[in-house]
């Protein structure tokens, strides 16, 4: 596994590490990692629901219409129904992040 020295992990950081550990040429890592995230993307759309087992599951949630403020000047805006995706770690992650804790 590569070392990164940043806070967070970028994109490019993903992929080189897909190279280096299996051992493919950076872009098949690329595509790899572009697909992944296009199949993600594409089944959320469709079932709402993704468990991946000792990993977690993404979800998609739908929010609804609201009245938000600015609290500097108290003006009132109306922000728009939209989707969000959460993330819930599952039990057998969370145990191996908090192993050495």
């Amino acid at each position: 596994m590569l070392k990164i020295s940043r806070d967070n992990i970028k994109k490019k950081d993903i992929i080189n590490n897909i190279s280096f550990n299996i051992g493919i040429p950076i872009s098949y890592s690329n595509l790899i990692l572009n697909d992944l995230i296009k199949i993600l993307i594409t089944n959320l759309k469709e079932k709402s629901e993704i468990k991946i087992k000792n990993f977690g599951s993404f979800v998609l949630k739908n929010k609804s219409k609201r009245t938000g403020r600015n609290p500097k000047n108290k003006k009132e805006y109306d922000i728009l129904p939209r989707n969000v995706i959460t993330f819930r770690i599952s039990k057998h992650l969370k145990e191996k992040i908090n192993l050495n804790v």
